[in-house]
């Protein structure tokens, strides 16, 4: 139960860090995220570099089942580890405000474009 509000809080966060720091700022911040998880001789995040660092960044409520499945839920090419895209990438989806302002982004860009296409 704890890692679940440890993960809610964390999520409530990233909206607002976007909203603040715009985009650029936004993924600067994530690649910090990322170099303090990761473990230094791999430059991936592995699940114990994420469970030795994750206090870093409030995550200690966090059971090692819970940073398994993090690890886990991010691991698109079935390494064991997060690289720094799939880091990013993961926080977005662990946002669902971040992913639906990204997509209301997304439209007015491309109705923009349209707009000045045609």
């Amino acid at each position: 139960m704890a890692a679940q509000n440890s993960q809610t809080h964390f999520q409530d966060y990233l909206p607002v860090m976007a909203n603040k720091l715009g985009g650029d700022g936004l993924i600067d911040e994530l690649c910090n995220g990322f170099n303090l998880l990761k473990d230094a001789d791999k430059e991936v995040i592995t699940f114990d570099s994420l469970k030795r660092n994750s206090a870093l960044l409030g995550l200690q409520g966090f059971s090692d089942d819970d940073l398994r499945s993090m690890v886990s839920e991010g691991d698109f090419d079935g390494d064991g580890a997060l690289n720094q895209f799939e880091f990013c990438v993961l926080m977005f989806r662990l946002s669902p405000d971040l992913m639906e302002g990204s997509k209301l982004w997304l439209e007015q860009v491309l109705q923009q474009e349209l707009q000045d296409f045609f």
